[in-house]
């Protein structure tokens, strides 16, 4: 049985070990200490297994820039399961309680750059048709967007900002 529940301070080396072998580099784990230091790191999930955490999700914040203002949404990412533990739903069961919790936070928009036949089954739906795009080029069908409000993604449009963190992955 797993269970999905918030980062605790002795998680660190735990969350570490997942991001370096789910990814198999150090880069994403770098990324989630220099975040978790930071304004923009705001829900941290663990996915745990008799005692032992197996999952990470991190949702942090970022900006949408438009000539008419800014609006704030989250990040999702980094997400990892450790190798062993991968396609046994963990990544989904994070996905779910934490788009609960961004929801439960106040947060209507989440972004994410990933793969376009997974994400999709969590609502996302690639975000420049919709007026919204990364501040990097990538390929449209990869760059996503989730509204957790009934009031739609209407009146949002615009450039989205991560953290400057994110710019060493």
């Amino acid at each position: 049985m797993f269970v999905i529940r918030p980062e605790k301070d002795d998680d660190k080396a735990g969350i570490r070990h997942v991001n370096e072998k789910a990814f198999n580099r150090r880069n994403e784990a770098d990324l989630v200490d220099a975040l978790r230091d930071s304004e923009a790191f705001i829900i941290s999930l663990v996915a745990v297994h008799d005692d032992q955490i197996v999952g990470h999700i991190l949702f942090s914040l970022v900006r949408i820039e438009a000539e008419t203002g800014t609006t704030d949404g989250l990040g999702l990412g980094p997400m990892a399961v450790l190798p062993a533990y991968q396609n046994q739903g963990i990544g989904s069961m994070l996905i779910k309680k934490g788009l609960e919790l961004c929801q439960d936070s106040g947060f209507n928009i989440v972004v994410v750059l990933g793969h376009p036949t997974y994400y999709p089954r969590f609502g996302f739906v690639p975000s420049k048709p919709l007026g919204i795009q990364w501040e990097h080029d990538v390929p449209e069908e990869l760059f996503m967007v989730v509204t957790l409000a009934d009031t739609g993604l209407a009146s949002v449009t615009g450039i989205v900002k991560y953290h400057p963190a994110f710019n060493g992955v």
